[in-house]
């Protein structure tokens, strides 16, 4: 189904839109720009606005004809703190900041579809437009829901969206079950007591006890998880010592790091084993231990009927380019927390060749206008399907 003409004669102003937003990158928590014009936009296709859920989070609500069902379609709007590379007209106008992972796009997407369907209203029911902050690990599905996102805009289904290099602009991926796993971060100290380095017998060395936990972490995924439940565990930051004193063995030593899961249990298993490991090395080498996991994004797994939804909305426009099948990301998204108030669907739309800096966060990476016209039409039919106007 070739993209509706409401949709493709709009694509001019959507295209400059989202270069105007990757060239004014807002972090999380901080887009008042970007909230600005998105409440302005949503406000002139005669949708009512809902500000400062999550501080700078938008709900645009459009009820037409009677019909009872209610869903919300999301989008994220913030940036990353990383500076862009590569050189485009539209490059980020701030230092250290740039949207890298293509949340620009997805704004656009989702008001490009407001607009479409606040025009033709060929829909019976309610649909939330949730323009969501801070998504890039600074908790704002958390707070929206914090400050009664679904309270105050109860949902039947909730519908999420995100772009995939790797995938041609006219493929979407829509497949049952884990999408997303969850993100959690993890912290151990190893305290010892300090020496010579050239005297080690008269200290607790915490380096060489980080250095027997670390070999031991890797034996949680490999010797103690399922071997048919994926997971991972990774040591990501390792804090000891001081490269100007060679000749000292330091007190402490801070190990820091993410564990990733698609189930609850083997989530609640991460936590556990990392525990138990770090508690018996600094039990091997007589050393104290602080160890802390902090619980920051659940998995995504997709609902079977708001997928089968989905999956008919993407075959309308997509046709046989729909996958079915589509591997897990082991990155994180706090969708996750959308999904947990209402049955959810989170897709993957195509962005193109994954080539030339084009993977996300990566300082070269650009979203594709060309897939503006096809994501916002995936909308315009989700909603058009699901909330089907009475004949």
């Amino acid at each position: 189904m070739p993209i509706p003409a409401g949709i493709e004669d709009d694509l001019p102003f959507l295209t400059e839109l989202r270069r105007d937003l990757h060239a004014h990158p807002e972090l999380g928590f901080e887009e008042e720009r970007t909230s600005g014009i998105v409440a302005r936009l949503l406000e002139g296709a005669g949708i009512k606005v809902h500000r400062g859920l999550g501080r700078t989070g938008i709900v645009g609500t459009l009820q037409v004809g009677d019909g009872t069902r209610t869903i919300g379609l999301r989008a994220d709007m913030d940036a990353l703190a990383m500076p862009e590379m590569a050189e485009r007209p539209h490059k980020s106008k701030y230092a250290g900041r740039m949207h890298a992972c293509g949340h620009d796009g997805h704004t656009t997407m989702l008001l490009g579809a407001a607009r479409y369907l606040a025009a033709t209203r060929d829909f019976s029911g309610t649909v939330h437009f949730i323009f969501q902050p801070a998504e890039e690990g600074r908790g704002g599905a958390r707070r929206m829901v914090g400050d009664g996102l679904f309270e105050l805009f109860p949902c039947d289904a909730v519908y999420g969206l995100h772009n995939m290099p790797g995938l041609a602009i006219d493929e979407i991926a829509v497949v049952e079950g884990p999408q997303l796993a969850s993100s959690d971060s993890w912290r151990v100290t190893f305290r010892g007591t300090g020496t010579h380095g050239a005297k080690p017998h008269l200290g607790k060395d915490p380096i060489t006890a980080a250095g027997t936990f670390l070999t031991s972490l890797q034996t949680i995924v490999g010797r103690v998880v399922d071997p048919l439940q994926p997971a991972v565990v990774s040591a990501c930051s390792l804090q000891a010592g001081n490269p100007k004193a060679l000749n000292v063995i330091p007190d402490t030593v801070e190990i820091g790091g993410t564990a990733r899961a698609y189930s609850p249990d083997v989530r609640d298993q991460l936590e556990e084993e990392i525990g138990r490991l770090a508690k018996g090395t600094a039990a091997m080498f007589g050393i104290a231990l602080n160890y802390q996991f902090e619980r920051r994004i659940p998995p995504v797994i997709n609902d079977s009927n708001a997928t089968a939804r989905a999956l008919g909305a993407a075959s309308a426009v997509f046709g046989e380019k729909v996958r079915t099948k589509f591997p897990p990301s082991t990155a994180g998204d706090d969708f996750a927390f959308f999904g947990q108030n209402a049955p959810g669907c989170y897709v993957w739309l195509g962005n193109g060749p994954a080539a030339d800096g084009a993977l996300h966060h990566n300082t070269a990476y650009d979203f594709n206008d060309d897939a503006i016209g096809y994501g916002a039409a995936y909308w315009a039919m989700l909603v058009e399907r699901e909330l089907k106007a009475a004949l």
